[in-house]
């Protein structure tokens, strides 16, 4: 091969691993608007990894919510296949796919996070109603994986090309589970009318086709704050871009909590409460104004 036609191969690829970056984009953007605006305080190589992260997570999620097919569990075995080859190829011809596998590899992503993800896909096929052990299995990897793959890309934000994955501490993987476990069970609640309703799933043990009273709510939020306060923990060990967006993200995550003990229980079958963008915005200028206080009061330190 020529090097002209090596240059042109790889403007190729190039131009290909951009198109999987923007379609990831284009993905987020469409379906989470509180996520996407959490994502604009990372920084750009950061960013552009969760929005791989998150497109992954809901083309899976699609698969099961949306297109709920006579074949639905072997298109999310397809698709669990696809990933797994393109971690080992760096190639896919599911843009979606291929975005993904490009920042697994570079970040350390692997079968520990992406396997007990799919595992819990595959459970909504079939489990319509959870006990203590399903449940803390299926937060587990529809949750828990997804804040340790956000983990693993808040780490590898900084690192050169060819440089190995940074392995999290067993701290910052506790703080990481925690905050995705809140995430999910808020949403649960969030979302009961429609997870009984129209896709018949009942997440909570211990609740009947999706009736949840005030005392097993209250049991929910306590969870949700046990959750936030250990992923608050680890916010100090966080790099600093990350550190705003998880501090913006556990904002929300409070605010939520306060507007869901405000809405009685039987409320939450009928309407997903929501937080307004003001408030949303409101939130991200305090984790900003607060990480750039830190950095001044550091540079501060600094020069003492």
């Amino acid at each position: 091969m020529t090097t002209h036609e090596l240059d042109a191969v790889l403007r190729s690829r190039r131009l290909y691993d951009a198109t999987a970056g923007r379609t990831s984009r284009t993905v987020l953007h469409a379906y989470s608007s509180s996520f996407g605006l959490g994502t604009r305080l990372l920084g750009a190589r950061a960013r552009h990894d969760i929005e791989a992260v998150y497109a992954l997570v809901r083309l899976a999620d699609e698969v099961v919510d949306t297109y709920r097919g006579a074949d639905a569990a072997e298109e999310l075995d397809a698709l669990h296949t696809q990933t797994l080859r393109a971690l080992g190829t760096g190639y896919s011809t599911n843009l979606v796919v291929h975005a993904f596998a490009r920042t697994a590899r570079r970040t350390g992503i692997g079968p520990a996070e992406i396997d007990p993800f799919f595992a819990s896909m595959r459970a909504d096929l079939t489990v319509r109603a959870h006990d203590r052990a399903s449940y803390e299995e299926y937060v587990y990897g529809s949750a828990e994986v997804v804040g340790v793959m956000c983990l693993r890309v808040f780490l590898c934000a900084d690192r050169s090309p060819g440089q190995p994955p940074v392995e999290p501490s067993p701290h910052l993987v506790e703080g990481a589970r925690a905050l995705g476990a809140a995430f999910q069970k808020i949403n649960f609640l969030r979302d009961l009318g429609t997870d009984n309703g129209e896709l018949g799933r009942t997440y909570f043990p211990g609740t009947q086709a999706g009736v949840i009273d005030a005392e097993q709510v209250a049991d929910v939020l306590g969870e949700i704050e046990h959750d936030v306060r250990t992923a608050r923990a680890t916010l100090p060990d966080l790099p600093p871009r990350a550190r705003c967006a998880v501090a913006a993200t556990l904002g929300m995550y409070d605010r939520l909590l306060a507007a869901l003990a405000a809405t009685p229980a039987e409320d939450l079958l009928e309407r997903r409460v929501r937080l307004p963008a003001p408030v949303k915005l409101g939130v991200v200028a305090r984790a900003v104004g607060v990480e750039v206080l830190r950095e001044v009061r550091g540079r501060r330190g600094g020069h003492a």
